[in-house]
């Protein structure tokens, strides 16, 4: 991902988007200087020209090695933003004739969800999910070309595309992340839910999606980090109430449960002694350096075999 430069500086390149939680694509500015965060331009893309809004100026340096580019067309008229309204009202029509379509055609294994037209209706995007990778929909795209009257592209989107556009509530009882603020989705595996004590229930890490939820990955690095700080359940650790045994962790709370003669007491980072390491860090110390048989050492440890009193002589 490209660097976004700080408020108030500017490039001749631009990150538009053109959904309201879309990709950053980016373009030159070209001959529109100018041009500010938050305005409305045309832009030509491989589905033709679009209407897209600047969200940021890109740092030249990310972007140099991008050959290619396109640059900005022309800053958006107000005449532009109401083509783009009146033909986004035509979309719920488009997507519901494209249903029936598929229905005369006998296509059922396929779910069409959304509809969008391009600012000036010259394309129509019909967004589709399907299992069946054989799926031939040319005879829907054809119809619907011909009734229309416009360029129609069939695209595949996987669930999570799907989830974004459907909108909806989370099992946390709040919008889904996915058509609130996520703009890409990121990659999440299930050691995620594992390094952060989560039940691995399908109903606890799955969402709406079917997929892993998103959220998985919020705070895992934290956990990670804070992990490394603290001993693993089953250590032996120093503690104020005495001697325990480690039975869980709590990343975020930066502490340990201890069990002391049978009772358990929450224990912070800075109130044990991981008694183990520090044991075996003592026996290393007074085990002496093995180099010291071979010679080419000058730690200044004592020589295995030799006695306590005899010290390795350092060499010059």
């Amino acid at each position: 991902m490209a660097t976004v430069m700080a408020p108030g500086e500017t490039s001749d390149f631009i990150g538009v988007r053109f959904q309201k939680l879309g990709k950053l694509y980016h373009f030159k500015v070209g001959a529109n200087k100018g041009l500010v965060a938050g305005d409305h331009v045309i832009v030509e893309t491989k589905r033709g020209k679009q209407l897209g809004q600047v969200i940021a100026f890109i740092d030249p340096q990310e972007v140099h090695r991008h050959k290619g580019l396109r640059a900005v067309q022309r800053k958006a008229t107000p005449r532009d933003l109401v083509m783009k309204q009146v033909w986004e009202s035509k979309e719920l029509d488009a997507l519901i004739t494209c249903r029936e379509e598929a229905s005369k055609a006998g296509i059922k294994d396929a779910k069409f969800v959304k509809a969008e037209y391009s600012f000036d209706g010259s394309w129509l995007t019909i967004a589709y999910t399907t299992e069946n990778k054989k799926l031939d929909l040319r005879q829907v795209q054809s119809s619907l070309g011909r009734i229309f009257r416009t360029r129609v592209e069939m695209q595949l989107v996987g669930p999570r595309d799907v989830a974004k556009m459907m909108g909806g509530y989370g099992a946390c009882g709040i919008p889904r992340c996915c058509s609130t603020f996520l703009t890409e989705f990121s990659p999440i595996s299930i050691r995620m839910a594992k390094e952060q004590g989560i039940s691995l229930s399908p109903q606890e890490i799955t969402g709406m999606c079917g997929r892993l939820r998103c959220c998985l990955v919020y705070e895992y690095e934290q956990y990670v980090e804070a992990k490394k700080q603290l001993p693993k359940v089953g250590k032996t650790v120093g503690t104020p109430h005495g001697e325990g045994r480690v039975v869980d962790v709590r990343p975020l709370r930066d502490s340990v449960m201890v069990v002391v003669d049978e009772t358990v007491h929450e224990v912070f980072r800075h109130e044990f002694e991981p008694l183990e390491e520090l044991e075996a860090l003592k026996k290393k110390a007074e085990a002496g350096c093995s180099k010291h048989e071979n010679g080419g050492c000058d730690c200044g440890a004592k020589r295995p075999g030799a006695s306590s009193g005899e010290a390795e002589d350092k060499p010059e």
